[in-house]
């Protein structure tokens, strides 16, 4: 499950925070090239300096108000945000002392920032993450409770709560998201069909993950999946053509169990370690899903830190689908593509990211990567083949104790595929 920029991958996908990974849902969309298709994404392109423009406006607009704060988790285990240098010393105090009470003095545990984004599937959007941290002791990651909501120029919108916890000298991870979306697509070629095609998606959807730490860096848990997800043609050839696609929504409700280990020295900016995470969710009639069928997902991440605080990380990403209907189908999931517009049975992915430090608030990424759909479709439409994507971007780090960022990317695949994202925390 994805939480926030707001996603749940593989079950609604949008712009991105990625806390949690739960894929169970299907394919349903709020964000993808394949075999020579023309796609091309009207706002995404026609409005990216726009986009572009208002994005580098948000990221220098942010840094003086936060660049002055910092974040302590202190040793009672409240998580705190401070800034940096609070507290002069005061007269018959000693020096720590003095520290110590301008720290508390200046705490405040909250967080707000801009969501500027434009990308294939929502066009040039705007919003707002508000959240709240907290360390519920000195040896746990810190948690994380918060909103979010995103209006586009396409009138397009995505919204949602979130939660993302650790306790117990970070022995327990409790996640969660409840959200809604509602996206008007145009596709000008759509899957290949030569169509020019209207579509309307409306998703509400809930998750939640729990995992318990076994054994060091190993966790086993279980997670579920429900949504409701309808697309809908806004003319009748547009329902015509989504009908003899086979693309007409669906219901999900589903359950399943996951592995995951994590050596990442940190969740959201690690500099060193491994992550592997495989899981199932078994959607069911009995959960409320239309169809009985299985989605499974292999997610694994390398992370090497190199030079004066610069970091290589690798993804390898897989999603099979088992007996699932066409649009709960795996799709890419890469940067720069709109989701569910190529779908097929088995998905898999490779990408390669560069961290760059400029200094302690600043930084960049470059990135390149594929993906591949393989194993046909229950669909009409195949859209087996492979998908590169490339790009970069800057960031800055809102709160370098807590380790939060805000990241600011352009990338590209083929068939003009693009997309400029503002987005809270890396993409992986």
């Amino acid at each position: 499950m994805t939480i926030p920029s707001v996603v749940l991958e593989g079950a609604s996908k949008s712009s991105r925070i990625t806390f949690v990974d739960i894929s169970g849902a299907g394919s349903v969309g709020l964000r993808p090239p394949g075999r020579r298709r023309c796609f091309r994404s009207v706002p995404a392109v026609k409005h990216w300096w726009v986009a572009l423009a208002a994005c580098v406006l948000c990221l220098f607009a942010s840094a003086p108000r936060l660049d002055a704060q910092t974040a302590v988790a202190p040793q009672g285990g409240a998580a705190v945000v401070g800034t940096v240098g609070a507290g002069a010393d005061a007269a018959g105090q000693e020096p720590a002392q003095a520290q110590a009470a301008g720290e508390k003095k200046k705490q405040s545990p909250w967080l707000l920032t801009p969501l500027v984004s434009s990308s294939p599937k929502m066009g040039t959007s705007v919003g707002a993450l508000g959240a709240y941290l907290h360390y519920f002791d000195p040896e746990s990651q810190v948690s994380m409770f918060g909103a979010m909501y995103q209006y586009s120029t396409t009138n397009s919108m995505f919204g949602g709560v979130f939660a993302r916890t650790s306790f117990r000298a970070d022995h327990h991870r409790l996640e969660g998201f409840a959200g809604f979306g509602y996206v008007e697509n145009e596709y000008a070629d759509y899957a290949g069909t030569g169509k020019t095609l209207l579509t309307n998606d409306d998703i509400r959807m809930a998750a939640g993950r729990y995992l318990y730490r076994f054994k060091g860096n190993w966790f086993v848990g279980t997670q579920a999946v429900f949504a409701n997800y309808e697309v809908t043609g806004p003319t009748e050839q547009d329902a015509q053509i989504l009908a003899f696609l086979g693309i007409t929504g669906f219901n999900s409700g589903g359950v399943g169990l996951a592995v995951m280990h994590d050596s990442r020295d940190n969740q959201d900016m690690p500099e060193k370690g491994w992550y592997a995470n495989a899981f199932n969710i078994a959607n069911s009639r009995f959960l409320g899903a239309e169809e009985d069928y299985d989605i499974y997902r292999v997610d694994s991440r390398w992370f090497w830190g190199h030079g004066n605080g610069h970091v290589l990380a690798v993804r390898q990403n897989n999603q099979f689908t088992v007996g699932a209907p066409t649009s709960a189908e795996a799709t890419i999931l890469l940067r720069g593509y709109k989701l569910a517009q190529y779908l097929g049975k088995y998905m898999s992915s490779i990408e390669v990211e560069e961290r760059v430090r400029f200094s302690r608030r600043w930084g960049a990424t470059l990135f390149a990567g594929a993906g591949w759909l393989y194993g046909g479709s229950s669909g009409l439409v195949d859209s087996d083949g492979t998908y590169p994507s490339y790009g970069g971007g800057i960031h800055f780090v809102l709160k370098p104790e807590d380790h939060m960022l805000l990241n600011l990317e352009y990338a590209y695949g083929n068939s003009d595929n693009q997309g400029i994202y503002l987005t809270f925390g890396y993409s992986w």
